[in-house]
């Protein structure tokens, strides 16, 4: 279950640097939706060869078009208007504070998910390093008259994320293929938001360089491979929505260590480095036996 966390968080943690590199040639939305419709396609030959059960799948096609247009469409529209609007530190802070956002959602919507001491301490431990590695990178600035409308957007993008990782953790007993699940999602939300991109970003040309697609195709693997792993975890009845959330702190890290190998400019710097050392003890602390955290906490109580 770890080693599958992990591999779709550092999947989702390279993408800032494929997407740096196709928003030089496409608008946000339009680079988002060929994404997610070319994800949804790669993972088609995936499901005939494991022979995905397209009756089975269609049992559940109301819950397949909602979830596409939450986690898809709207989650991920939200997203790239809302970061168009607040500076990179902002929306960083703001988007780490997923796991919090799930943590509270699954608190009170799933009986089996309650906030514990340790879950506060860990999801603290991990915000306090998405900030240090946020204000590191830029500041936060109030001076926009379009920020507030920014961080709400924002919010509401991880809060819908959230909920939609809850849907999720919720059907484990309907068996949906995390594989046809995202490759339907995928197609469906990715076509909404191409349509939207022609209205709205109405791109002006279609001769993309050969980088371009590189780029594509990495964020569509990226998109298909990390979020079919994410979602069959999510369907493991022994893992909880709100304790594999808390791996999500590790993408930012991810990706400042990715930008520090191949970004001209990007080098190591103290206050980066003391947030990830706390990250990194918020995913032990998660993962430590619960005997040994027990102990910690008598020991502090006798102190």
């Amino acid at each position: 279950m770890r080693l599958r966390a992990i591999l779709a968080c550092v999947l989702w943690g390279s993408a800032f640097a494929g997407a740096k590199i196709g928003l030089q040639y496409a608008d946000p939305i339009f680079l988002s939706g060929i994404r997610f419709i070319l994800a949804g396609l790669l993972l088609i030959p995936v499901m005939m060869h494991k022979k995905v059960s397209l009756r089975g799948c269609m049992r559940h096609w109301r819950f397949i078009l909602l979830f596409a247009f939450l986690q898809t469409f709207l989650q991920y529209g939200l997203f790239f208007v809302g970061i168009d609007k607040v500076p990179a530190a902002t929306s960083s802070i703001i988007i780490g504070a997923g796991p919090l956002v799930v943590a509270l959602m699954a608190h009170f919507i799933m009986k089996n998910e309650r906030m514990t001491l340790r879950k506060g301490i860990a999801i603290a431990l991990g915000l306090t390093g998405i900030v240090f590695i946020s204000l590191t990178k830029g500041q936060i600035s109030l001076n926009s008259s379009s920020f507030y409308t920014g961080v709400f957007l924002l919010l509401l993008s991880v809060s819908i994320g959230s909920y939609t990782n809850i849907l999720v953790s919720q059907r484990k007993e309907a068996n949906i293929s995390p594989i046809a699940l995202t490759s339907f999602a995928h197609m469906i939300g990715g076509v909404g938001l191409l349509v939207v991109s022609l209205m709205v970003e109405k791109p002006e040309t279609y001769n993309f360089p050969i980088e371009f697609y590189g780029a594509l195709l990495w964020l569509a693997l990226i998109s298909a491979i990390g979020f079919s792993l994410w979602y069959g975890l999510l369907n493991r009845p022994e893992v909880k929505v709100s304790e594999l959330n808390i791996w999500k702190f590790l993408i930012p890290v991810v990706g400042v260590i990715l930008s520090w190998m191949f970004v001209k400019g990007e080098t190591p710097d103290l206050p980066t480095i003391l947030g990830m050392v706390v990250i990194a003890t918020a995913l032990l602390l998660v993962q430590a036996p619960d005997r040994f955290v027990r102990q910690w906490i008598s020991k502090r109580k006798m102190n």
